[in-house]
This record gives C-alpha cells, sequence and structure tokens, in this order.
C-alpha cells in the first residue's frame, strides 16, 4: 500500500466528520500494527474485493458513537443495535468515500459490526495493517487499513 492511500483514507475519515457533525477531527500519526490487536467497543469492518483486497475497519467507544448519534438521530439515548448500525455505516461511508478516490475495481462489502471482542476482528498476516488514529470531541477511534 502507497502513503498516497493511506491520505486518502484519513481525508476520508476527516471529510466525513467535518460534513456530518459540522466538527473537525484530527488524525494522529499512522502507524504499522504490531501483535496486539486495535480494538475499542464497537468496530464496522468493511471487507475489500477486486483489484485490492483486505480490509478496512473504524474500531470507537459507546461515547464516541452516542456523541454521533445525537448529531445524526437527535438522540444519545441508543441501545447495542443503533451502535452497531451506527458504526457500520460510519465505517462504510468513510470506505465508499476512499472508493471514489480509488476507483471502481475497489469493490466494498457491506458492514460486519463486532461488540467487544478482537478475537473476531482477522487480518491477514501477510500483508502490513496501519493504523490511523483519529480524536473527535475528545473522543478516540482508530481506522486500520489492511490492504494489497
Amino acid at each position: 500500500m502507497k502513503e498516497s492511500d493511506l491520505h486518502i483514507f484519513i481525508d476520508s475519515a476527516l471529510n466525513y466528520f467535518r460534513e456530518v457533525t459540522q466538527e473537525p477531527a484530527e488524525a494522529g500519526i499512522p502507524y504499522l500494527k504490531d501483535e496486539k490487536p486495535v480494538v475499542l467497543e464497537f468496530s464496522g469492518i468493511i471487507g475489500i474485493s477486486g483489484r485490492r483486497k483486505g480490509s478496512v475497519y473504524l474500531t470507537t467507544s459507546v461515547e464516541m458513537l452516542k456523541k454521533l448519534g445525537e448529531i445524526i438521530l437527535g438522540s444519545d439515548e441508543l441501545g447495542s443495535d443503533e451502535l452497531k448500525d451506527l458504526v457500520g455505516e460510519v465505517a462504510n461511508t468513510i470506505s465508499g468515500n476512499a472508493r471514489k478516490e480509488l476507483g471502481a475495481e475497489f469493490m466494498i462489502s457491506v458492514p460486519v459490526v463486532v461488540e467487544g471482542s478482537a478475537r473476531d476482528i482477522k487480518l491477514p498476516s501477510d500483508i502490513p495493517t496501519f493504523v490511523i488514529p483519529l480524536r473527535w470531541k475528545k473522543q478516540k477511534a482508530y481506522l486500520v487499513i489492511c490492504l494489497e
């Protein structure tokens, strides 16, 4: 994966927060993931196929999702199902916006949502995985990119 690909995902994530919430998010310095899992309370995972293969996932806290829910849905009283829907939608939107830059051969799946456990997130060991730390309204999230 090229550095320019990482910038496409960073820009897509930052644009999402700016456009949807009218409040900017910040991206930290991307780093290469080690053996430790990168997972918070909810993760929306997008499978990638076509010319590029791999996955992209957004993992975030309940608190961030509730703040997003307040803006997007008008309520921060969200149950587990609504939080899952929300993280899946955010991951899908970020990946879909990146797809506009990467072309039609960059095919994305419907989101798979995981609550909690990192053991449910399987990444290929032979593909470098990059982690992009995100911060919005003092809440943290991570965008994890694993692409050939």
